[in-house]
C-alpha cells in the first residue's frame, strides 16, 4: 500500500498565501506545537484554524467527544481557507471536519521523525495542500519519499512514521486538513486509496 496519494494539482494557493503575507502576526499567536515537550514540531510555526478547544479540563475532555474541534481565530483572520476546506469535504465525501492547521517550516528546519496517535489516525484522513515548497523539501513517510510541490494536494498515511527535511531556502508552508471521510466509517479507507 501506498503511503502517499496526489489527489489534485494546480489549485489556486495566492489568495491564502496572500492573507498569510497580510497577517504574520497570527504564526506567533500559539505555541502549542512548537513547545510540546519531547514534540516533533520545535521547528514549526503553526496556525490553528480548527482545533480540539484547550480550554476543556481534562475530566470534561474524558466525558466529550475526544474528536471534536472548534474553529479559531485563524478561521475568521484567513477566509481563503474555507474554500479549501469545503472543496476537500466534496472531493472526499467528507462527513466531519477534524484539525485544521497551516504549519511553516523555516529553511533548514524540519520536523522530527513521529507517528500520529492510533486513535487519532485510525478516525481521520489527513490531507495537505501545499501552499509553498521548493526543491530540497522532503517528506518521508515510512520508506517512501516525496517533493511535493506548491498547488498539489495530499493525502498520506500519518499512523505510519513520518517526517519533513526542509533543505530547500524557502519556508513550506502547508495546510493540513483532517476529514472524517463517509467511507472511512464503513470501510477504513479514502475512496480512492490505492490498494
Amino acid at each position: 500500500m501506498k503511503n502517499f496519494l496526489k489527489l489534485a494539482q494546480g489549485v489556486n494557493t495566492m489568495p491564502l498565501l496572500q492573507q498569510l503575507y497580510r497577517n504574520p502576526q497570527l504564526w506567533k499567536a500559539d505555541t502549542y506545537l512548537r513547545d510540546y515537550p519531547q514534540g516533533p514540531f520545535s521547528d514549526v510555526e503553526t496556525i490553528f484554524v480548527r482545533f480540539p478547544p484547550s480550554s476543556v479540563s481534562e475530566l470534561e475532555r474524558s466525558q466529550k467527544d475526544q474528536h471534536e474541534c472548534v474553529w479559531m481565530d485563524g478561521y475568521i483572520h484567513l477566509p481563503a481557507v474555507r474554500p479549501l476546506v469545503f472543496g476537500l469535504m466534496a472531493l472526499t465525501e467528507g462527513e466531519r471536519i477534524g484539525r485544521v492547521m497551516l504549519n511553516k517550516i523555516r529553511p533548514g528546519g524540519r520536523i522530527y521523525p513521529h507517528a500520529d496517535t492510533p486513535v487519532h489516525a485510525e478516525y481521520w484522513e489527513r490531507h495537505h495542500y501545499v501552499l509553498q515548497s521548493a526543491p530540497g523539501c522532503v517528506f518521508r513517510c515510512g520508506e517512501e519519499t516525496v517533493q511535493m510541490a506548491t498547488g498539489e494536494l495530499w493525502w498520506f498515511e500519518n499512523a505510519k512514521e513520518h517526517e519533513v527535511v526542509n533543505n530547500s531556502a524557502d519556508d513550506r508552508i502547508h495546510l493540513i486538513i483532517d476529514i472524517r471521510c463517509s467511507s472511512t466509517a464503513v470501510q477504513g479507507e479514502l475512496p480512492t486509496k490505492p490498494a
